[in-house]
Formats: structure tokens, C-alpha cells, sequence
């Protein structure tokens, strides 16, 4: 079978373009803008067109027919390769109709994470405990991994760990084996417009999987009652005493060392060790040079935690900040009060724009921060070479400095450090 996927430099298709190559497929397919991911997919011989004007696709489907068009939830109707793949007959679907095929070829037991934070942590914790306990497994990642690629399918596996996002009520589609929820706080409004909307489809989905872990305060935030005795749901004194800095890592280990139990994989002593030695995912607290880190985060509920943890390893963090899409910067702009108290300097940077709302003001750096309790320590800034000299400088002084946002704020980072190395 040949796949075409648009869009596979996404933290969604990159992975499941992975495991499809894995499992003997044929794997093409456009992105427009280079990446960690698409990097980690040329290496193993992807073709990646970034053209998606439909010229890529006409050519791929020419030169041998595409059997099976995947796209992103963020692609509109009318993007020119959706519309050509239809006109050309093409088997067409998002990524939960291909990975539900998978499982299905295989019979493999499906262990889904999912949650409104920390989803992607907590999967990568468990791929790394299965991955050292030797068991047959394949999964999928949403962030790329230093200790292995972001999606792998294995033919004798028995369990299949996925990365199973609300968005687009994507984890609907699906009947876990087991599913770990790792925390449940309104999102995605444009999906779930009320957070009774939120909490109904979290309920639906615990009572579609045969078995649940999850935080008590969280099972009592969605009103799920006792009748659901699938669920196991976790005491707020019940976080592992787990050597891994940050009180959100923690609960996420907790999370898994509960789901490991449940599964009867490894023994109790030996997972926690295997816990502690988790080395990350890339763009999760990722350190990339001295007092350095850059970070996926972008709702103030990450920025807090996230400052948490980066506070146990200094004690003078500075945030560079770059909000994430002017929508969500709508729904979560009243959230923006205590959350980046633990940051001793703020660099605010303007929002990166991605599949926006045109009706809708793109909200400033000075709109979004008016309620921020620390805003003496606010500063607007630009992804420029002031702002690079200004990190540099507290670097230099000590201080650890965190980048947080999903849009373009790693990409420079990272080439600053390629220029600085280059240079040196």
C-alpha cells in the first residue's frame, strides 16, 4: 500500500508516517515547513515535497497510484491536495482511520494516553520503561525522542501505545485496552464549546475503554461516578516518591507505574528505577546548551508547571514566552494571571499565527499580559538578535532560561546555536 501524507511534519502524521513505513507501507507526502520531524523522516528515506498546491500529489499518484491520502485535522476543506485526492478517487481520512486499521490487521491491545496536559511526557515515560523491560510493543509519539523514533510498529506486538489527543475529538474514535488520563482542564473550545462539552467527551471515552487510570480530583471535575468501576482513580497523596524533577513529571510517572501494575508488566521496584532514568522527549523541557531549555508549552497552565520544574533546578529562571495561535490565545487570554510568578524576567514575544480565525483580533503582547500578577517583570520582545544577546546575558549570569511556545521560537533557537557554533 502506498500512503500519501499531507502535513507529515506535524507532531500528529510525522509519527503514524514512521510506523506506516515500519509496517511495509510505501510513505510519501508534503511539508511546507522543515522541521525536527521531517528531518528524523528524510533520514529514513521519506520523500517530503514541500509544495501543497496539488502538483506533488498528482505527480506521487502518476507515477505509481497513492492507495490511501492521510491529512491533518488542521486542513481545511478546500486545501488543494484534500480537494485533488478526492477528484482522483483516493481512499481519504485522518490519522485515527489508518492507526484503527493498523490495530485491527494486527489485533494489538490498545494503550491510550490522553489528557488535556502532559500527554506527551507520559506516553514517552512509558515507551521508554516498556522499551527497557524488553517487551514487544509499537506506539506512537507526538514530539520526536532522543532514544528512538517518534513512531514504530513492530508485527509482534502485542500492545500498541498511542499519543491519543482530545482535539478534533480524535481519541472517540478508539476503544483502549486501557487509558491513562493525565489531567482534564478545559480546551480546544472550538471543538468543545462549553466545558460541559469537555467533560461529557472524557466521560464517553473512559466508558469506552475496558479499563482507566486517572486522578480522583480530575474523575470528580467531569462528574464521573462510582458506577464506573473500569476506573481506578488516584488519590492526590498518591504520587510516587519518583527522583524526576517536577511535580507534573512526577504525577505523570505515577501515572504510568499505576498503568504498568495494572498491565501485570515488570514489577513495581524495577519500573520505578527505569522511571527515573527517562531521559525526555525533544521539545519538553529539552536542554540544548548551558542553561538552555526550550519547551513545547503553551497554555498557562504548562507555563506554570513547566516554571515549577525549572525552578527546582535554579533558582533564577527567566521565560521567553511566544503564545501559540491567536483562537486559542481568545479562549485561554483570562488565564494569564499567576502563572508565570516564578520567573524572575518575562520576554513576551507576539504570537504565532497558525490556521486563525480572520474575524478575530490578533491579540497583542500588552493585551495578553495586562492581568499577569508579576507584569513588572514583563518585557515585549522580537525574535531578533537583542532578544539573543538578552538570553545570552542571563545565561551568562547563571540563570536558566526557559523558551516556551509551539510555533517558530525552537526552530530559532536552534539555529542561533548552530550560527554561535559555526562561528566558534
Amino acid at each position: 500500500m502506498r500512503i500519501y501524507f499531507s502535513g507529515l511534519g506535524g507532531v500528529a502524521l510525522g509519527p503514524l508516517a514512521e510506523m506506516s513505513q515500519d509496517a511495509g507501507y510505501e510513505v510519501v507526502g508534503s511539508e511546507p515547513s522543515p522541521n525536527l520531524m521531517t528531518a528524523e523522516l528524510e533520514k529514513r528515506g521519506v520523500v517530503i515535497h514541500e509544495s501543497q498546491d496539488g502538483s506533488a500529489l498528482q505527480s506521487e499518484h502518476e507515477h505509481a497510484p497513492i492507495d490511501w491520502f492521510v491529512y491533518t485535522a488542521a486542513l481545511p476543506g478546500t486545501h488543494p491536495e484534500l480537494v485533488l485526492a478526492k477528484e482522483l478517487g483516493i481512499r481519504v481520512s485522518k490519522r485515527d482511520e489508518l492507526v484503527q486499521f493498523m490495530l485491527d490487521q494486527h489485533d494489538m491491545q490498545l494503550i491510550a494516553i490522553s489528557g488535556t496536559h502532559g500527554k506527551t511526557n507520559t506516553t514517552g515515560m512509558l515507551v521508554w520503561v516498556m522499551q527497557q523491560l524488553g517487551i514487544q510493543f509499537s506506539y506512537l509519539v507526538g514530539s520526536t525522542l532522543p532514544f528512538g523514533p517518534s513512531g514504530k510498529f513492530n508485527a509482534e506486538s502485542q500492545y500498541f501505545v498511542y499519543e491519543c489527543d482530545e482535539f478534533d475529538k480524535n481519541f472517540l474514535h478508539f476503544r483502549p485496552e486501557l487509558s491513562l488520563i493525565t489531567s482534564i482542564d478545559h480546551d480546544h473550545i472550538d471543538t468543545y464549546p462549553t466545558d460541559a462539552d469537555y467533560a461529557a467527551a472524557f466521560r464517553e471515552f473512559i466508558g469506552q475503554s475496558k479499563a482507566s487510570v486517572l486522578w480522583q480530583n480530575d474523575a470528580n471535575r467531569i462528574g464521573l461516578g462510582n458506577e464506573t468501576t473500569t476506573a481506578w482513580c488516584l488519590q492526590s497523596d498518591e504520587v510516587a516518591d519518583i527522583a524526576l524533577p517536577g511535580e507534573h513529571s512526577r504525577r505523570n510517572g505515577t501515572l504510568v507505574l499505576k498503568s504498568l501494575e495494572r498491565l501485570d508488566l515488570g514489577d513495581a521496584t524495577t519500573n520505578q528505577s527505569l522511571l527515573i532514568s527517562f531521559p525526555g522527549t525533544n521539545r519538553r523541557f529539552e536542554k540544548i546548551a548551558e542553561n538552555l531549555y526550550t519547551d513545547y508549552g503553551h497554555h498557562p497552565v504548562e507555563v506554570a508547571a513547566t516554571l515549577q520544574m525549572a525552578r527546582e533546578l535554579s533558582d533564577r529562571v527567566v521565560l521567553v514566552y511566544q503564545p501559540h495561535q491567536n483562537t486559542r490565545q481568545h479562549e485561554v487570554r483570562s488565564q494569564y494571571t499567576d502563572c508565570m510568578v516564578l520567573a524572575e524576567k518575562v520576554y513576551w514575544l507576539p504570537t504565532y499565527l497558525s490556521r486563525e480565525k480572520p474575524e478575530l483580533e490578533v491579540l497583542s503582547p500588552q493585551q495578553l499580559s495586562e492581568n499577569i500578577t508579576n507584569k513588572d517583570v514583563v518585557e515585549f520582545a522580537e525574535l531578533n538578535d537583542s532578544l539573543w544577546s538578552a538570553i545570552n546575558q542571563h545565561r551568562g549570569t547563571g540563570a536558566l532560561v526557559l523558551c516556551m511556545g509551539a510555533g517558530s521560537i525552537d526552530g530559532w533557537l536552534r539555529s542561533k546555536l548552530t550560527d554561535m557554533s559555526i562561528l566558534g
